[in-house]
């Protein structure tokens, strides 16, 4: 169909158009065209020729072979020639049905080829349409072009006017004095917030003027002049306004801290002075410096000096040392002196000074104190002063970093020039107290005021003070260390012989050393030093010995022990009262303790029962050798025990727990050794009844005498005292 509709456009449309016919026959004699060419090659292809190339001849031979039809006419045998007139003749017959089928649809051919023709023309004016658009569209994209680089154009152009605009702008705000400006620093007193804001425009255009001279600005000339002139009178204003506020720190009965607060709100006119007039600044400065100098150096020692009228009028001296004689009269009536309670080796409530509570506590009121009638310690005065100076020095070194904007050791400078005099005042003080001081827990309490005090100050990240501390603790330390070595010293010289009649009960001096320890120790323990803790042990020492020289002049050994327990006991109640169960003071005093206390139990079982205990432990003994049949000969001996001890053992049991009672100042220590007697008793009866159980004596008549240990058990318990 398409070589049909081909063959139709091929000749003349004007002249075949209308005629179907005419184009079936056209077609037709252009297929017989086409078989003559055909025929025509075939004829040309002459084997007898001499152009012809035997090469080309022999590859088309060979392809030909391979032709399936070709093939199967060969294996048939078919004579060649006879075969082509038979294809040339089937060719021609269906030539002729294929004219006979072009004639017979000619009519539609004749249709279709004017359809196609009138789609030609149809798409002919549609490609006209499309290569107008196409041209209508180039022309558009153009012109869109060109109104985007327009645009961009423009676009860069706004930009760059706007950007110069508001540097222009900027430049003009900043250079433009406006009249409420010039009005407000005039005439508006500085403590109205208008003011405040004003003098921050002007600085900024103080400092913008600044900026420009240096680039060389010629509108910057414009201004400088009234630009100046501000800033004089501002600077005028101000330097009157803070100098009065530190005028009126002055005034007598003054607090201060109110106009400090009020400068802190105004810390602004300081920065102002500072950037653009020096010499004024420095004047503000010297002065602030000068008067606040003053006023702490004169409140302080007014303070200090109205606080020591109520301190305690004695106080310990020279011969206030722990190995001195107790010599302090008595009077039934009278007061007790301080020397006579023995308060400067006791801690008692002095050291609750250093409670958070009392130690942050508020300071005295020497005036209402004296009106009172009230005394303190040296150690309550030492707090209150210096947590006055430590409230005030931490809030003068804010004030002057906030107000003045010094940092590090600018601050610390600018703080030691006005509080320097202040603190040399108080060293100097505190070194002339210190030197004729003999009260070892005071200055060990206000050693220990000083640290958590710089604790405190660490802790607000206040450094202020940290030198100060350093230097009143190199007072203090030397001085203590000092004093408790003169108390070891006195208890190593004390003689026995010079402190009046013996007595088994607590020695004095051994009680003042268990007050004092315990004291220091509990002191101690928040923030240890070692080298009080080496001090602590050899004052320990020195009062074991102490303790064994004065038993010594004991003339019984059972005296000598009561002394010692009796001592000893005291010691380590008092220690353990204040102390922790685990320090050094305790451990080693009950050792001590437990050492005398049993050899002591030896001493009162030994004359009701000596006996009995000596024949146990001479045949315990003989048992181990395996050598007890040397006592077989004892039996008047054993006799003698057993009965003596049945007949006896009550009454001795009875005098002994009353004896025992009477020799021991602490019930629950003599309790506590009548206990031990009687249950070392009960065991050397067992180890009585053990030995006449051994073969050796089992023959001896007296065993049934023995009193039954469960019943000896029973019956001690009656005696056990209670308390």
């Amino acid at each position: 169909m398409a070589e049909l509709t081909a063959a139709a456009g091929s000749g003349s449309e004007a002249n075949t158009a209308g005629n179907p016919t005419d184009v079936a026959m056209a077609y037709l004699q252009d297929e017989k065209t086409d078989g003559d060419l055909a025929n025509l090659n075939l004829g040309e292809l002459d084997l007898t020729t001499d152009e012809f190339i035997l090469d080309e001849v022999d590859i088309h031979i060979q392809a030909n072979l391979e032709d399936d039809l070709v093939k199967e006419a060969l294996k048939t045998g078919v004579d060649l020639r006879q075969y082509s007139k038979q294809v040339e003749s089937e060719l021609q017959r269906i030539e002729q049905a294929s004219i006979k089928d072009y004639i017979k649809e000619s009519q539609n051919i004749a249709l279709l080829h004017n359809q196609i023709t009138a789609c030609d023309s149809i798409l002919e004016r549609m490609e006209g349409m499309l290569s107008g658009f196409q041209s209508d569209l180039s022309s558009i994209s153009s012109e869109i072009q060109t109104l985007q680089q327009q645009s961009v154009s423009m676009n860069v152009r706004l930009k760059n006017r706007q950007a110069v605009r508001s540097h222009l702008s900027q430049l003009v705000d900043e250079l433009v004095v406006p009249g409420a400006m010039i009005s407000t620093i005039l005439d508006s007193p500085v403590t109205e917030q208008e003011f405040l804001e004003q003098l921050h425009e002007l600085n900024n255009k103080i400092n913008f003027a600044k900026e420009l001279s240096f680039r060389e600005t010629l509108a910057c000339s414009d201004i400088q002049d009234i630009v100046d002139r501000l800033k004089l009178k501002a600077v005028s204003k101000i330097r009157e306004f803070i100098l009065q506020k530190i005028y009126s720190f002055r005034k007598p009965m003054t607090n201060y801290q109110i106009p400090q607060n009020t400068l802190l709100k105004y810390r602004f006119f300081y920065q102002f002075l500072l950037a653009n007039e020096r010499t004024v600044a420095k004047e503000i400065r010297d002065e602030y410096v000068d008067t606040m100098s003053k006023i702490y150096y004169s409140y302080f020692k007014s303070y200090s000096g109205r606080l020591l009228k109520v301190q305690y009028e004695e106080v310990a001296d020279k011969d206030d040392l722990m190995g001195v004689e107790d010599t302090a009269k008595k009077g039934f009536f009278s007061k007790p002196s301080l020397k006579s309670r023995n308060t400067i080796f006791t801690l008692g409530q002095r050291g609750a000074i250093l409670s958070p509570a009392e130690l942050e506590g508020p300071i005295l009121v020497p005036h209402t104190a004296q009106r009172g009638d009230s005394r303190y310690p040296y150690e309550t005065l030492f707090r209150s002063q210096h947590y006055a100076l430590l409230d005030n020095g931490c809030r003068e070194f804010l004030f002057l970093s906030d107000f003045f904007m010094v940092t590090g050791n600018s601050a610390l400078d600018l703080f030691n020039s006005i509080m320097g005099k202040t603190l040399s005042m108080f060293l100097k003080s505190m070194s002339t107290y210190v030197s004729d001081c003999y009260d070892s827990i005071a200055v060990f309490l206000c050693i220990h005021i000083i640290l958590r005090f710089r604790a405190i100050t660490a802790k607000r990240n206040i450094p202020a003070l940290d030198k100060y501390w350093e230097a009143v603790l190199e007072l203090l330390w030397p001085r203590f260390e000092l004093i408790l070595e003169m108390n070891i010293h006195s208890i190593r010289h004390t003689d026995p012989q010079k402190l009046g009649v013996l007595d088994t009960r607590p020695h004095y001096i051994t009680r003042r050393y268990a007050e004092f320890s315990s004291a220091i120790v509990s002191i101690n323990q928040t923030f240890p030093n070692e080298r009080t803790n080496a001090l602590l042990g050899q004052l320990q020492v020195e009062v074991e010995n102490f303790v064994l020289k004065m038993a010594a002049e004991f003339p019984s050994r059972r005296d000598q022990l009561i002394f010692l327990i009796n001592n000893y006991d005291m010691m380590l109640s008092v220690l353990m009262e204040r102390a922790a169960d685990d320090s050094k003071e305790v451990e080693g005093f009950q050792q001590l303790l437990l050492a005398r206390t049993q050899e002591f139990i030896e001493e009162i079982l030994s004359p009701p029962f000596g006996g009995m205990i000596a024949f146990v432990k001479e045949a315990e003994a003989l048992m181990e050798k395996g050598q007890l049949d040397r006592l077989k000969n004892e039996e008047a001996r054993i006799t003698q025990l057993v009965r003596g001890f049945s007949s006896t053992w009550k009454q001795s049991v009875e005098s002994m727990s009353q004896d025992v009672m009477r020799s021991f100042t602490n019930f629950k220590n003599g309790t506590s050794i009548i206990q031990g007697a009687l249950t070392q008793l009960i065991q050397y009866y067992h180890g009585f009844h053990k030995v006449l159980n051994q073969p050796t004596f089992r023959s001896l008549a007296v065993r049934s005498e023995l009193i039954n240990l469960h019943h000896l058990m029973v019956e001690v318990k009656k005696h056990k005292p209670n308390f």
